[in-house]
């Protein structure tokens, strides 16, 4: 196979890489590779450029070594570059919540046999206005948190840096509700609401069972709704949300839909998080690219 490998050097731990540079001679070793076209990124969206502007016969495979934000530009490249290319990921993030969701190996032996057997598989990839989310697209309290977090810091500290940046967060925005406008094809929804996750996978933000009923290939996305209320309530709801039996509590209201629109009428400014990236501000429209996306998997 010839394959292009993407490499951000700078995602989670920057031994990690290593990993990358020991795949790609195992399996150059072994025949299966008989060319690689290396790219390291640099700055952002180096690896949306890298996955993008190429011609389909240069290239029987795409592998991406980063986090959760390195994986959705390269699915963002390789969607608006209609290529079918398979795709497949060696995890180097600090959450790596899409990986854990696929349950893609982390190791690179596991992963030059996993891209060995050649397994693939057709996967749900949503989108927001005209971006897209392999796994989550978010707003409302802590949900900012992903993309402030210097890089610098969450390659020493890792999942710490992210706790850290929380906790700051929760005494600074003092838990203030949102007025939102839902609107989907069963539903419309005027409340007020501390954050809304919708969600491609089951894992979001190392909640490993935020969205449990989430698939892939369903094509429909999950969406939790967190009400008001305040920070004695909110801390045992976050207990019950890591141990995924959230779903029917008074103050989450979790269903599933294949679109839906989101404002935020009395609000200046509203940022969403895409993949734990700044994704815009609202309103933003989501719905699901099915089976848009082909992954390699174990």
């Amino acid at each position: 196979m010839r394959a292009r490998v993407i490499i951000n050097p700078s995602s989670g731990r920057q031994t990690l890489q290593r990993k990358a540079e020991r795949l790609t001679e195992t399996l150059l070793a072994d025949g299966t590779f008989s060319d690689v076209d290396v790219v390291r990124t640099v700055g952002p969206r180096d690896a949306y450029i890298a996955a993008r502007y190429y011609q389909d016969w240069q290239f029987d495979l795409i592998l991406v070594v980063g986090g959760d934000g390195t994986v959705n530009e390269v699915v963002s490249g390789l969607l608006d570059g209609k290529h079918q290319t398979p795709l497949a990921i060696l995890a180097a993030g600090t959450v790596n919540d899409f990986a854990y969701a696929m349950k893609l190996p982390r190791t690179d032996s596991a992963v030059a046999r996993m891209i060995r057997q050649g397994k693939t598989r057709l996967i749900d990839v949503g989108q927001a206005n005209d971006r897209y989310f392999v796994n989550v697209a978010a707003g409302g309290l802590l949900t900012d948190v992903a993309y402030k977090v210097p890089s610098e810091a969450k390659t020493v500290l890792g999942t710490l840096a992210y706790v850290i940046e929380g906790a700051k967060d929760l005494s600074s925005q003092a838990l203030r509700p949102i007025p939102v406008h839902i609107e989907t094809p069963e539903r419309v929804i005027d409340e007020e609401i501390l954050l809304f996750i919708v969600s491609n996978t089951s894992s979001v933000g190392g909640f490993r069972n935020l969205a449990p009923e989430a698939s892939v290939t369903d094509g429909l996305l999950d969406v939790v709704l967190v009400k008001p209320q305040n920070i004695l309530e909110l801390f045992p709801l976050l207990v019950q949300m890591v141990n995924g039996v959230h779903v029917n509590h008074p103050k989450i209201d979790y269903f599933q839909t294949d679109s839906l629109i989101i404002a935020a009428p009395k609000s200046d400014s509203f940022s969403i998080d895409l993949d734990g990236e700044w994704g815009g501000e609202l309103p933003v429209e989501l719905k699901v690219r099915h089976q848009a996306l082909r992954l390699i998997v174990p």
